[in-house]
This record gives structure tokens, sequence and C-alpha cells, in this order.
């Protein structure tokens, strides 16, 4: 598998999620491929649809109207107007703005596509759309008013726009008009050329992008749910013959056998155990790897419908000009994209739910073997006053409905639109900021467990005759103490469950090879 620091070029080769996670997190520099053979096959590409246009050719988007208007034929004295108008009646774009990284990762990945060399674009458009991405010139894009097909039409209009001196972008951290920022750097704007404007808009870029990024965060937070898993078990006093190898033989889901492995690497399984409250945990600790492993199981085709759209050429028509022929089709149809993110949002909420119930047994007195209630470290004469993690129990219960709340499939809300010729849409890009809330929602929830956790490890190693925690454990519990102290007289612990969001986004914590 390519890996992160591997410098992405854009040209005929394969990108992985990771190269773009990369870029869009600003760790690496990319290139466009210079190699002859490429640059030459963009080349073509352009110069054959230029010789239709001398011929009087009849193509898509380029000599016709749009979607339902494609009956609708453009004189050749229009057609070179024709790119201006499609992406400016496509601007009307609403809710927030994308974050900076997400617009990378499309940038990117509109670049990818194009680089394929069957869209009719100009070397000199690709080009400038690397240079965007290098020189970190962001287009200001809202993320509401794609149904994913035909392509990411409203949100990729501000790329192509902004490519052609119109609209805003974000550079050197301000908000600048896309005019104004090629003067200052001695660009001229993009007069895009016929089936250029098209090229750009009407792909998968901006739920592929954003499908890159949700995938990158998933895979860090099925680590991040089993150590803190592991530290539940150690702060539960769970049993940990519940991982124990032998038992996952005879149940054999890669995904499931490697997440008990890991928490048996934490915690030392091989070690004497200390005496058992319960012969069985209850389920949130003892069948953690057969909710953990469904999303390991499912993150290798996941990151296969991923790839294979970021790889492909996702626009339409298809121009080929080696054996000259102008291929109308779909490609710019989300569906892949859409059924990857739908699942994915329905496995990170089952992270979120699983958590939330260990904290739930983290608090409860009932349930968690020994601890003070709320996990409260006050002392007895203060302890009536004093709630602990009450309150974050209730808010991570909170966080976690929501998630589980967001699993709805957008792709079955298919809506015929744009005259019933756009009449099954795939809700790709709705499907894939579905999945990053999700995600965010259950990140809050797994910072709210992972303190709690700290908090039981730290009451249990406080115990009379506490054994020394397991070295992988031991190093994790001294790292997040240097952050989060304990908490023995209550306090409001925002700041600290920002910071340790901060540190989740960031990957932090290296966890597992």
């Amino acid at each position: 598998m390519t890996t992160a620091t591997e410098t992405p070029v854009f040209g005929q080769g394969h990108l992985s999620i990771e190269q773009i996670v990369a870029l869009a997190e600003r760790r690496v520099e990319s290139r466009l491929d210079d190699d002859a053979d490429f640059r030459a096959r963009i080349a073509r590409g352009a110069q054959f649809l230029d010789t239709l246009l001398d011929k009087e050719g009849v193509i898509y988007g380029v000599t016709t109207g749009y979607g339902d208007s494609c009956v609708v034929a453009v004189p050749l004295e229009h057609v070179e107007a024709l790119p201006q108008h499609l992406y400016t009646f496509h601007g009307c774009g609403l809710g927030k703005l994308l974050e900076p990284a997400a617009v990378r990762a499309v940038l990117a990945a509109r670049l990818r596509s194009l680089s394929h060399g069957v869209s009719g674009v100009r070397l000199e458009l690709l080009e400038r759309l690397h240079a965007f991405l290098a020189l970190d010139i962001l287009p200001l894009i809202p993320e509401e008013g794609s149904v994913g097909a035909s392509g990411d039409l409203t949100p990729l209009s501000y790329v192509a726009a902004t490519l052609a001196g119109e609209r805003e972008v974000l550079w050197c951290g301000e908000r600048r008009s896309a005019a104004d920022v090629h003067a200052e750097l001695g660009w001229q704007p993009l007069v895009l050329r016929p089936k250029e404007a098209l090229a750009l808009m009407n792909g998968t870029a901006v739920m592929t992008g954003l499908a890159c990024l949700a995938y990158s965060r998933a895979d860090y937070l099925l680590k991040l749910a089993t150590r803190i898993t592991a530290l539940n078990v150690i702060a539960l006093q769970g049993n940990p013959e519940h991982f124990d190898e032998r038992l996952f033989a005879a149940k054999p889901h890669p995904g499931q056998m490697q997440v008990a492995a890991w928490i048996r690497q934490d915690l030392a399984i091989d070690a004497p155990t200390p005496p058992l409250h319960r012969l069985q945990d209850r389920y949130s600790l003892r069948c953690a790897p057969h909710v953990l492993g469904v999303l390991a199981d499912s993150l290798g085709l996941l990151r296969q419908f991923i790839e294979i759209e970021l790889n492909s050429a996702n626009d339409n028509p298809i121009i080929d000009a080696e054996d000259e022929r102008v291929l109308h089709g779909g490609h710019f149809y989300g569906g892949h994209i859409a059924f990857a993110m739908d699942s994915l949002k329905n496995l990170v909420a089952n992270v979120a739910d699983l958590l939330d119930r260990q904290l739930a047994l983290l608090v409860d007195t009932r349930y968690n073997h020994g601890l003070p209630s709320n996990l409260s470290g006050a002392p007895a004469d203060r302890a009536m006053i004093n709630h602990g993690f009450k309150a974050v129990q209730i808010g991570a219960s909170a966080w976690t409905a929501e998630a589980l709340k967001n699993t709805l499939p957008a792709s079955v809300f298919s809506r015929s639109t744009e005259c019933h010729n756009q009449d099954k849409v795939s809700m790709g890009t709705i499907a894939a900021r579905d999945a990053l809330r999700t995600l965010e929602l259950t990140e809050q929830v797994a910072a709210a467990t992972l303190l709690a956790a700290q908090q039981g490890v730290w009451l249990r190693c406080g115990e009379a005759g506490a054994r020394p925690l397991p070295a992988p454990l031991g190093g994790m519990h001294e790292q997040l103490g240097q952050d989060f102290p304990p908490l023995i007289e209550d306090r409001a612990l925002e700041g600290e469950l920002r910071l340790c969001l901060e540190r989740i986004r960031a990957r932090q914590w290296g966890l597992y090879a």
C-alpha cells in the first residue's frame, strides 16, 4: 500500500487515501507528472475536441446545453461562452464553508480524475489547479447543494469559478477575491475552454475528498476505541480471558481477531490475572472485539470503493482521443461513495454506542466494582458535594444519541431533479457529510470515555495492593496524565475535552503497529 509520506504525483499512477489526507493536512508536497507521454496524452484530448468543433460535431455540454437541455443546440459563436455560464448559474451553494483540509482533498481528488487524460482539458488547467493546491489557494466552497449526480456540480462550480478569477478564496489565512490573488501572483485567470468547466464540475471530487478524510478518521478511531476498551478492562477489573486467542480462532473474522489481539497486547494477557468480580463481563467489554471488529473488517472494502473512485475519470462525456470517440455516460454518479459513507456512519455510530455504554458502567457504583460514584476523586469529607464525571456522561449520552440518529442512509433519499433528467441520484455528498458529522460526535464520545477511563485507572492504581499497569497502558496513562490531571475537586472539563479532541484529530497517540 502506498504510504502517506510518498510524494503524491498527479499523473497516471495510483494515489492512496493516505496521500490525499497527507496533502489535505499539508504534511507533504505533490507534483504534476512531467513525463512527456503523460503531457502529450493530455494535449491530445484537448486537440481532439478542437477538431470536433471545427467539424461542428455534436458534443454534450460543448455544443449543447446542460442536463435536460442537452437537446438544445448551441451555435458555434456561443460555444466559448458556455463554460462561464455553467459555473455562474451553479453559484448557489449554501450552508457552512468546507474546512481548509476538506477543500485541499477536493482539489486533489479533482486533479487526480482530470489527470487520466480523458476529460478534454488542457495541460494549463491541470497546472493551474495543481498550483492552487501547492500554494494553498483554497476556493470558498459551501458544503450544501449537491445531490451527488450529475456529480458535485454546485460545490465544484466554486473551483471552476476561482480558476477563472471569480468568487473568493482563502489564501495566507485571509478571505480574498480570486481576481486579486491572481493579480498578486502575476497570473492571468483561465478562460475556460469548451468542456473544461464541465470537466471540473461534472464529477465526484467533493464526496470523494470528504470520504478520504472520513476513512482516515475512522481508521484511527478504531484503534483509539480499542485502547479505551483495554483501559476500561483495567478500570472495571474485567476478565481478560474474554480476548483469548483460542476463543477468537473459533470465530475467525480477521478484523475481530485483530481487535482482540490488540487488547491482549495491551493487557499483557499472559500474565497472572487478578480475582474476577464476574465470570462474564457485560457486553460493552466482553463483546468489544465483535463490535469494533465489524469496522475493522469493513475498512478494506470501503478503501476499495473510495480509492477506485478517487483514481477514476468520473466526468461526462469521456473524451477518447486515441480512438477519436466521445463516450456519453454516467460516471459522475456517486453510488459507491454513497454506499461507503452510509456504511461508515453506521459502523462509527456503533463505536459511539459501545464507548457510551462503557462510560455508563464506569460512573455507576452498581457496575463499576468499587470505584467511587461518578468517578469522583474527592475525599470522604467532600464527596457529598462533588459529582465527578456525572455531567460528562450525560453529554456523552447526548452525543451518542445524535450519532445514532444520523445513521439513516442518505442514498435511499434519491430525489428526481433537473426536469427529471437527474431522476435517480446518489446523494453521495450528503452521505459523506453525514459520515463526518457522525465521526465528530463519536470522537466527542471517545474523548469523554478516554478521560473517564484515565480517571478510573488512576483510582484503581491508588487501591491497596494494586498491580502495575501493563507497559502499553502504563505508557498511555502516563502520557494522558501530562495533559489531564486527576479529577479530585469538581472542575469544568470543557477545556480538557476540547484538548483531548485536538489530540485525537491530530492522531497524537501512536496506537498499535
